[in-house]
């Protein structure tokens, strides 16, 4: 935080009681920090710590499994194969959260879908809300449980913002290889290089929000999603290296109440030129996409 951000601030926290548990929901940009940086700020702010849910692709690594291991995280199997198998994967890891939560008292943090949001499009998943709820679901009466689980949980949706991410470049890449190609390879350890970049790499402004719980009567994954997005985006500080993306890909945007930082700019500047000219959109979509999705959600 010293040495590669231009400070790391919060928001919301007093709507936060320390002796409750919560299931924490946000947009997921960086493999580790989202969640390390989230852990920090409840530790000084003397809440518990929570535990979060990691993809076991990511404990092929010595060093990545350790990361993961002192950030409290639980693995969440991915690419089984079988319907039955898979079901029962999705069963088991939301009894696992429910116990948490409900039987334990420990706060569980979850990304608000699969993977990171490469392109900076920042939406919920309908079918991992669905997976929260299968512990929640009766056989009886039908439904998705979802109704049930806001009942028993407290859901937090959180904004993680970073003024610059570390890793644009390498997933302006990614994206512009899957779009010419149809798919894309990743290398060798590609991921572990990905932490690594998103730890040491400069960050400029970080800026996380905690939301209100939310508290309204929803009943398919669907409204759940969309009171998630609407929280996790309309909280979402806009930084100059969005308003200045979203300017030069010529979409809609307002400027940023922020006033820019030369170093900060500078290394923008410099990761742009430095991509490959069918890169270049990929790159500033990363950092438009912000302002597109909350005017898209009626929230900018």
């Amino acid at each position: 935080i010293a040495q590669t951000t231009k400070g790391l601030t919060c928001s919301g926290l007093e709507h936060l009681d320390r002796n409750k548990p919560y299931l924490f929901m946000s947009n997921h940009r960086d493999i580790v920090l989202d969640s390390s940086l989230l852990n920090f700020l409840l530790h000084q702010a003397g809440h518990q710590t929570s535990r979060m849910a990691v993809g076991d692709n990511l404990l092929t690594h010595e060093l990545a499994a350790d990361l993961m291991r002192l950030n409290k995280s639980f693995v969440i199997e991915r690419g089984v194969s079988g319907t039955r198998a898979a079901y029962k994967v999705l069963v088991r890891t939301s009894n696992y959260i429910r116990h948490s939560i409900l039987d334990e008292g420990a706060s569980i943090w979850i990304a608000q879908k699969e993977g990171r949001a490469k392109d900076g499009w920042d939406r919920t998943d309908p079918a991992l809300l669905k997976m929260l709820g299968l512990a929640h679901k009766d056989s009886e009466s039908g439904g998705d449980g979802i109704n049930e689980m806001l009942s028993r949980y407290s859901v937090v949706p959180v904004s993680v913002g970073y003024e610059l991410d570390p890793c644009a470049a390498v997933k302006a890449h990614e994206l512009y290889v899957t779009d010419r190609d149809g798919s894309y390879a990743k290398a060798e350890e590609e991921d572990v290089q990905s932490i690594i970049t998103g730890l040491v790499g400069q960050k400029g402004r970080v800026h996380i929000h905690f939301a209100k719980p939310i508290e309204d009567d929803l009943d398919t994954p669907q409204d759940l999603a969309h009171a998630i997005d609407c929280a996790v985006m309309g909280n979402m500080r806009i930084y100059p290296t969005q308003a200045k993306a979203a300017q030069l890909l010529k979409v809609e945007h307002a400027d940023s109440a922020m006033l820019p930082i030369e170093g900060v700019m500078n290394i923008f500047d410099t990761e742009l030129n430095a991509c490959a000219e069918a890169e270049q959109p990929y790159y500033l979509a990363q950092y438009a996409n912000a302002i597109k999705n909350r005017v898209e959600l009626g929230v900018s």
